[in-house]
């Protein structure tokens, strides 16, 4: 009887394991994403990109920007070894091009890999050298890129093209409806209204939302690209602001140059609202569209300080 027992037992335990790990082998997907396969790496060389990479790619990717910190210069950055160790294990690797982060190909070049898709949102859009690189404040090329985000997660990843259109979906719809709403609103309230800017990363979200920039081009190129400002740009900006001509003057207020903090301190004088903007997200722990929502609120109040409206 005890050996019966014992035998009955034994039987027993095995098929409770059996079933168990047949069990956990017909459970779903897991988090990291399908036939076991784990989270594949994603480096943006900044956060403005890489906050909308590691949004679309959810629970499927892991996603790493080089530049986080709102105080490095994207133009002069000087990568680590630790850039370029996390650069290397790139399946994708988003770069802005426009010789806006010439380091970020050098890394790339140095340590390539088998099945690596690089996106330089530069060639995407079709620019050259010389176009404005501030691409991530032009709001059709971030619909445009985040596009392509998902069509390059498709390619790595075909098994979760629908967890990846849900997220694009996300994204689009609630992610971006107030900076969407703020848009429109601001595009019908205050289209017209001349306003001035300190430089070209300010082009595009005014252009888009119907303001009136008075500001030479020239003189914006130049203090983005660290260049000479000429006189004549100089006298016209200031009488710009001397004169009130701009109801507004918006500053990157991460490139301060001895230009723009004259211009600065003109606004001042002359009680012109005053708005900011800045290069990277500020701060960094800020979403793509958190810190682009805080900015156009800023703009918003300015643009109703100085008319009224």
């Amino acid at each position: 009887m005890f050996r019966l027992a014992l035998r009955t037992v034994v039987i027993f335990l095995s098929l409770a394991l059996v079933l168990f790990v047949a069990g956990c082998d017909s459970s779903g997907p897991s988090s990291a994403g399908t036939s076991g396969k784990g989270k594949f790496e994603v480096v943006a060389a900044e956060n403005f990109w890489g906050s909308i990479a590691a949004q679309l790619a959810g629970e499927r990717a892991r996603v790493t920007s080089i530049i986080v910190n709102p105080n490095t210069d994207p133009h002069s950055y000087e990568p680590s070894a630790e850039d370029a160790r996390t650069m290397a294990g790139a399946k994708l690797a988003i770069v802005n091009g426009l010789s806006y982060d010439n380091w970020a190909p050098k890394l790339l070049e140095a340590s390539p890999l088998s099945g690596r898709v690089v996106l330089n949102v530069g060639d995407l859009l079709g620019l050259k050298d010389g176009d404005n690189p501030h691409r991530w404040y032009f709001p059709s090329n971030v619909y445009t890129v985040a596009n392509q985000i998902v069509a390059d997660y498709d390619e790595l990843d075909p098994a979760d093209a629908a967890y990846f259109a849900h997220q694009k979906q996300a994204f689009e719809t609630q992610g971006l409806a107030r900076y969407d709403q703020l848009r429109r609103q601001i595009r019908a309230r205050y289209a017209g209204v001349p306003v001035g800017y300190s430089e070209s990363i300010f082009q595009g979200l005014g252009e888009d939302l119907g303001l009136k920039l008075l500001t030479p081009y020239s003189f914006v190129k130049a203090i983005a690209e660290g260049t000479d400002v000429t006189a004549e740009d100089k006298q016209t900006v200031d009488g710009q602001a001397q004169n009130r001509q701009i109801e507004v003057w918006v500053f990157n207020s991460q490139n301060v140059t001895p230009d723009v903090q004259r211009v600065n301190e003109i606004a001042k004088a002359q009680r012109i609202p005053i708005a900011t903007v800045t290069e990277t997200l500020s701060p960094a722990s800020d979403t793509f569209e958190q810190w682009q929502v805080a900015e156009l609120e800023g703009l918003m109040r300015a643009l109703h300080q100085a008319t009224g409206r």
